[in-house]
């Protein structure tokens, strides 16, 4: 029964591989490159024909930023708190709030005051955003909609249409935001990796 459950969770592993890498917008080639692991093994892990081993999933658990047991899909043990680790990038500060691969991603974004105002660079991408102002002036820029959103307003919107997030009087401004993504777009970079690409 025990060795059912064992092979059960080891065949689940190639699919979550090759949806965590789809998802964030990385080639076989690109994850090749940066793991050290073979493109062709990469495939093979990916699609079921070779089984995982620590050897493999320690490098690949390292370049998405993930904890090793989220690969593997393996139950929750102890401590259920998220520990955050705050990543900054392009000025900014995100705060992930949930650590599953896939799905919905949960994170705390914070912009800083820029030293001069800054010139929106929309970017789009498959997937669909839910944001909500904790604090400052958020300016948010969605196809030709330029909006304010002051304190306690929360937005959604289909993130296949141009955006972009930024300050709206110069000050910081921190949200949360509950972001879908599926491949990536035009300008992207791919799932929750379109903000931080780790």
């Amino acid at each position: 029964m025990d060795r059912k459950k064992d092979d059960d969770v080891l065949d689940a592993v190639g699919p979550r591989l090759r949806a965590l890498r789809r998802n964030r917008g990385i080639t076989l080639a690109d994850l090749a490159a940066t793991t050290g692991v073979s493109e062709s093994t990469l495939s093979r892990l990916e699609s079921g024909q070779r089984r995982p081993s620590l050897e493999l999933l320690l490098p690949l658990a390292r370049t998405y930023d993930v904890p090793l047991d989220d690969l593997v899909g393996a139950p929750r043990t102890g401590d259920p708190r998220i520990h955050l680790k705050p990543i900054r990038r392009f000025g900014m500060t995100f705060v992930p709030l949930s650590r599953r691969p896939g799905g919905v991603h949960a994170f705390k974004m914070i912009i800083p005051a820029p030293p001069e105002p800054l010139e929106p660079t929309p970017q789009a991408h498959e997937g669909f955003e839910w944001l909500y102002v904790l604090n400052g002036r958020l300016r948010l820029v969605i196809g030709e909609r330029d909006l304010t959103l002051p304190p306690g307003e929360a937005a959604e919107f289909d993130t296949s249409l141009p955006h972009w997030l930024g300050s709206a009087d110069g000050g910081v401004v921190e949200l949360l935001i509950l972001a879908t993504f599926m491949r990536s777009g035009s300008g992207s970079t791919g799932e929750f990796s379109l903000y931080l690409k780790v």
